[in-house]
């Protein structure tokens, strides 16, 4: 009784100790001198627009913060996630119409925070950036010094870094930060090449700023650009659609600052600039630039079936990707507009397996990258997880922050460390194209993780862009809460099924300057493929199997013997081998009731819209389609017999914890192997099909 008397008293006190320790570091904050923008001629009942003029936002020229004050164009310190704080200058201060006082704080950046490459630079030597994040004026530490060239213990500035291009410039601190000249506008134009706000001032680079060193590249003047502007805007009556793109395009690119200090591209037209048929026309455009056409090094020194065997393998990256232009052009218009704007989406992407869809995003990925090395959109970090690959959906915590921290962690302790690193402003903070595939197997119970994937890129700080696909078009609403499929947002895309002519110039992209397969063959496979589900993967495979028997034959001939193409009869042996597979023998051969098992289970596959379902939902389906066909219903426990042999024979994979109706099971073979097998069967066609 003592024990526990002494117990609760420790308890009492430390608890008391720490609401004295929150209390003496909390932190107060108050305004200082309020700055007035507003026109004084301007009615206080005039609604607040984007193009009024007029913002609900009230700002302030210094602020208060444990009884010091900050100026708006200071040097601070700000709280990090670790000990070593942030260096920033305060750029702007407001209160927003919530009553929450914000402030922007552009970074003075150490080498090791710039995402570039070593950069020679003093111990104390920080780099003026055009980088921001919004705060919270309490992270605000303390004032700093910042001088252009100084002594121990003081930071040094003499160069800029822009984040955008990651250019280095040499910039003098003491005539400008001495002058208060970071807040001006031209200074941003001359460093960093930032589009100047309409009416601040004459949207041309400053000439004679202090402090601004001038630039080998820097534009003399814009009259002549001015002058090819309204020569632009004059010719556009009578013009097509490409002509305007091409007009707009023109347009953007001769509105931007080139002050490269080494040789950058030029930045192209930002895409939702431009019309959507103009999107298309750009994206081939520069698909056709970047993309390796098809080569012939595979053919040199291979035989014409090794080739084609290659080129034809479901694993080989193809040179172009046909067919899934305006997925392309819609998925890469999004990403590129989050990258350029540094904002975080999410993006659903849905079709079933075979449709390009993984492939369509790496592909975008891999443009960005180089878009993103020559300059023309801020750098960014890809990372890539499969629900295939991860043995429990807490797992996908784990993956994600040793691709971010580069540690390892629980994952209960790896979703703390990404939600505080989500929630923490940073100067080294990269933005991060996430791409989730197999979504519907991150599925639990709670759907936290589904929440927390949705719910981070909605942070401000968070700078995450998260690309999720999965097989089910309709997977938020059916599967998920209404609380985490409205944060999926609305950016959505649905890659339909192959028709059999997308899938005949799909094998003829792969097989460019491989004359081993007669044109009659690839339509025929393409038909056979695209009359049963459509998959690009299975078409592959048809079209490699004929090659290899055709080479078979070739190489049991003399030698000297010439060299055959594959043909129709080709083919046809080719499917009805891949027909004639052990497991599609199985079902064919398999009693009516595991044929209505297969069938039952493929459907509630389909209606749950995921991979694994309970064997009561099964069984449910199981039975109504028995008495739908006049045909008798077993009961729940011969269902299970059934579940059980067909687990025997590999065909159906069963969870071995749990033997009742909540037992979860999934196929081991794909559906359109199913669909093949119950094809011939006069009772179970439609059902196959269905």
């Amino acid at each position: 009784m003592q024990q526990n008397k002494l117990a609760r008293r420790l308890s009492k006190a430390t608890k008391s100790r720490r609401k004295q320790h929150t209390e003496d570091t909390q932190v107060t904050v108050e305004w200082g001198q309020r700055l007035d923008t507003a026109p004084p001629s301007t009615p206080s009942t005039r609604r607040v627009t984007r193009h009024s003029g007029l913002t609900n936002k009230e700002l302030y020229k210094s602020i208060i913060v444990n009884g010091t004050e900050y100026s708006i164009g200071d040097a601070v310190a700000v709280k990090s996630s670790t000990d070593d704080p942030h260096l920033a200058i305060i750029y702007k201060l407001w209160q927003n119409e919530r009553g929450e006082r914000q402030a922007v704080a552009r970074w003075l950046m150490r080498p090791h925070e710039m995402h570039t490459k070593r950069v020679e630079a003093g111990p104390r030597e920080v780099f003026y950036s055009n980088a921001e994040d919004l705060i919270a004026p309490e992270m605000i530490l303390r004032a700093i010094r910042v001088v252009a060239s100084g002594e121990d213990g003081e930071w040094v500035c003499r160069r800029s870094f822009e984040e955008h291009s990651a250019r280095i410039s040499e910039l003098d601190w003491a005539s400008v930060y001495g002058k208060n000249m970071l807040l001006d506008a031209r200074v941003d134009a001359e460093l960093f090449g930032q589009k100047l706000e309409s009416g601040a001032v004459k949207k041309q680079p400053a000439k004679g700023v202090p402090g601004v060193k001038k630039r080998k590249h820097e534009v003399e003047s814009d009259d002549e650009e001015s002058t090819e502007d309204e020569s632009f805007m004059a010719s556009d009556g009578g013009e097509s659609a490409e002509e305007k793109s091409h007009r707009t395009v023109r347009k953007v690119r001769s509105s931007r600052v080139k002050e490269k200090t080494r040789t950058v591209p030029k930045r192209r037209a930002r895409l939702h600039d431009m019309q959507p048929q103009a999107v298309n026309t750009a994206m081939l455009k520069r698909a056709s630039r970047t993309t390796n056409t098809p080569q012939t090094d595979d053919i040199a020194g291979r035989t014409m079936y090794e080739a084609a065997r290659l080129r034809l393998h479901v694993s080989a990256v193809p040179a172009t990707l046909p067919c899934r232009e305006s997925e392309f052009a819609e998925i890469y218009r999004h990403l590129h507009t989050a990258l350029e704007e540094r904002t975080s989406m999410c993006m659903y992407i849905s079709g079933v397996p075979g449709t390009g869809k993984t492939a369509t995003v790496r592909e975008c990925v891999r443009m960005l990258r180089e878009s993103a090395d020559d300059g023309c959109v801020p750098a960014f970090e890809f990372i890539e997880l499969n629900g295939m690959k991860m043995t429990e959906p807490q797992q996908t915590y784990v993956q994600l922050w040793q691709a971010i921290g580069g540690e390892r962690a629980t994952p209960k302790h790896a979703a703390q460390l990404l939600d505080a690193h989500f929630n923490t402003p940073s100067p080294r903070r990269h933005t991060y194209v996430v791409v989730v595939d197999e979504l519907d197997l991150l599925v639990t119970k709670s759907q936290s993780i589904m929440y927390n994937l949705f719910d981070w890129p909605h942070r401000p700080h968070a700078k995450l862009i998260v690309v999720a696909i999965a097989n089910t078009m309709d997977l938020p609403e059916r599967m998920l809460h209404h609380k985490v499929s409205s944060r999926l947002g609305l950016t959505r895309i649905n890659f339909q099924p192959y028709a059999h002519a997308q899938l005949m110039a799909i094998v003829r992209a792969r097989l460019v300057g491989c004359a081993a397969f007669d044109a009659d063959a690839i339509e025929l496979c393409a038909r056979k493929v695209g009359a049963v589900s459509g998959d690009a993967r299975r078409a592959l495979d048809v079209c490699r199997r004929a090659v290899e028997i055709v080479e078979h034959e070739w190489r049991a001939q003399p030698t000297g013997h010439a060299m055959p193409m594959v043909t129709m009869m080709d083919i046809d042996r080719a499917v009805k081998e891949m027909q004639a597979a052990p497991h599609v023998t199985f079902i064919r051969n398999a009693s009516a009731q595991q044929k209505v098992f297969l069938v039952a289970m493929r459907a509630a596959m389909r209606k749950a819209g995921v991979a694994e379902v309970p064997l009561g939902d099964v069984a449910l389906v199981h039975r109504q389609l028995c008495l739908m066909h006049a045909m008798r219903a077993p009961s729940y426990e011969q269902i299970g017999v059934i579940c059980a042999q067909l687990g025997a024979s590999r065909c159906v994979l069963a969870e071995s914890s749990i033997l009742d109706v909540r037992q979860l099971v999934r196929l081991a073979v794909a559906e359109d192997d199913i669909t093949v097998a119950l094809k011939p069967d006069p009772v179970f066609s439609k059902l196959a099909t269905s």
